[in-house]
């Protein structure tokens, strides 16, 4: 189980804190919805689960066993808003293995078919891919790295209807195979996939139990 505990970060030029006193635990395996308004703390608290920013207090763990930032950077997959703007690879067979001294062909493969990406030339250009398999390809290139907790930031943004059930499609996919923590302004788009959502308002979580 991830347990986040009296969390509170305030940026060096901030005049107020981005996230304060806030306590979450999310259960392995589970796919938890935390929604809110622009503004609101959801992209810093990625950020900090993530171990990309350190917060001033608080402390994280994973079974009862406390995280250090660093380990939390190889413990989590991150996908931000728009990560097809981030490739780098000329072609998505490069794109999926950067990062990795070797990987086995056979790895590619299978984590490609759990994102319903099956029979992908991988010789193609990353660009040439619709916007649904995009974020497909940014969520294959995280699962690589197999890490412990996915964190999907505003997954559904700037995808028209047929995209956005492509991203809905592929989260059910990975449903109870993956600890999911989606980040979204847009609740109603993932009715059905999580166990539960959180209201987080003003960096504090608000509501720990709602149902969508």
């Amino acid at each position: 189980m991830l347990d986040l505990k009296e969390i509170s970060y305030q940026p060096q030029t901030g005049e107020r804190k981005i996230i304060e006193n806030l306590n979450l635990k999310v259960h392995e395996n589970e796919i938890i919805l935390i929604c809110g308004n622009s503004g609101s703390g959801k992209t810093t608290l990625l950020e900090i689960i993530s171990g990309l920013t350190n917060p001033q207090k608080g402390k994280i763990f994973w079974k009862n066993k406390i995280l250090s930032s660093r380990q939390r950077r190889w413990f989590c997959g991150v996908v931000f808003q728009f990560p097809e703007r981030y490739f780098i690879g000329t072609t998505i067979g490069k794109e999926l293995k950067i990062g990795h001294k070797s990987l086995k062909e056979e790895n590619i493969e299978i984590v490609l078919n759990k994102v319903g990406l099956k029979n992908l030339n991988l010789t193609q250009p990353p660009e040439q891919l619709s916007g649904g398999q995009q974020r497909r390809l940014a969520v294959a290139v995280q699962l690589l790295r197999n890490p412990s907790i996915l964190l999907l930031d505003e997954p559904s943004a700037g995808l028209d209807f047929a995209m956005r059930n492509d991203v809905k499609n592929l989260i059910l996919d990975l449903k109870n195979k993956n600890t999911i923590i989606i980040v979204t302004h847009e609740p109603a788009l993932f009715k059905g996939i999580p166990s539960r959502m959180v209201i987080l308002e003003k960096g504090e979580i608000k509501n720990f139990e709602r149902k969508l």
